[in-house]
């Protein structure tokens, strides 16, 4: 009678390699899962603030500035916000405490409140979405880098606090943050002085700058010819008047 042959030494370590091999694959699962059931989908980045309250879960929510820090500009709060509720809600407004400004919400079409339906989700910011902007966000410029209070009231939930990143409109964040960038001055060249019709300046045959024009060649009456009986001055007698001086002589 033969006894039953033990598992050798290769076989016992294919079967441990398999087990932890089963055991890694269940782990990255789990830490796939607790970054949440949207995360792939919706991009959501893992520094940006994430909060829930009651029915409301915002993700993703970040204050995106201008490119520079100190420039005139619109600042935007851009965020993905879920509701968990079977009815609707309205998003009321978004205020940043110690921010000067009133921050206007637009719906992604039309006019009218920013509505989040039930059971579903809308993305605050970018093209094509609704919007949260805040016309002069140079101030917050100052705080790119750190972080900022925002307070997003709901219809139903009511305030939703959170704390969101401030980043300026570049690389990641350039297509969610505003849209009307500033753009450098346009600088126009001095108008020349325009200059009266006539010869240029310097040319020959000019009137000279006193005003008084010099007379013409032949010009009869020209102070500086000898008279010919019709200027003023004394010059060569008439035939008349040789006869009658002739006359007056033989008396």
């Amino acid at each position: 009678m033969s006894l039953p042959q033990t598992p050798s030494g290769g076989a016992r370590l294919r079967r441990g390699a398999l087990a932890v091999t089963a055991v890694a694959f269940s782990v990255l699962a789990l830490g796939a899962c607790s970054a949440g059931e949207n995360a792939q989908t919706l991009g959501v980045r893992p520094d940006n603030a994430e909060v829930s309250v009651d029915a409301i879960k915002i993700q993703n929510a970040v204050v995106i500035t201008q490119p520079q820090s100190d420039t005139d500009g619109p600042a935007t709060f851009s965020a993905t916000i879920f509701n968990e509720d079977s009815e609707p809600q309205t998003i009321d407004a978004v205020t940043l405490p110690g921010v000067n400004g009133t921050v206007k919400l637009s719906p992604a079409q039309g006019t009218g409140p920013v509505t989040v339906p039930a059971l579903g989700s809308i993305i605050v910011g970018g093209k094509g979405n609704a919007s949260a902007v805040l016309e002069n966000g140079r101030e917050l410029t100052k705080n790119i880098g750190g972080v900022q209070d925002v307070v997003v009231r709901f219809s139903e939930t009511g305030d939703v606090k959170l704390q969101a990143f401030v980043h300026p409109a570049a690389g990641y964040y350039q297509g969610f943050g505003p849209s009307v960038l500033p753009k450098p001055p346009v600088q126009t060249p001095p108008a020349e002085p325009s200059k009266s019709p006539g010869a240029p300046e310097g040319e020959h045959g000019s009137e000279p700058s006193d005003g008084t024009s010099e007379p013409a060649e032949g010009e009869a009456g020209a102070s500086d010819e000898p008279g010919n009986g019709e200027s003023g001055d004394p010059g060569t007698p008439s035939d008349a008047s040789s006869a009658s001086n002739e006359g007056d002589a033989e008396h």
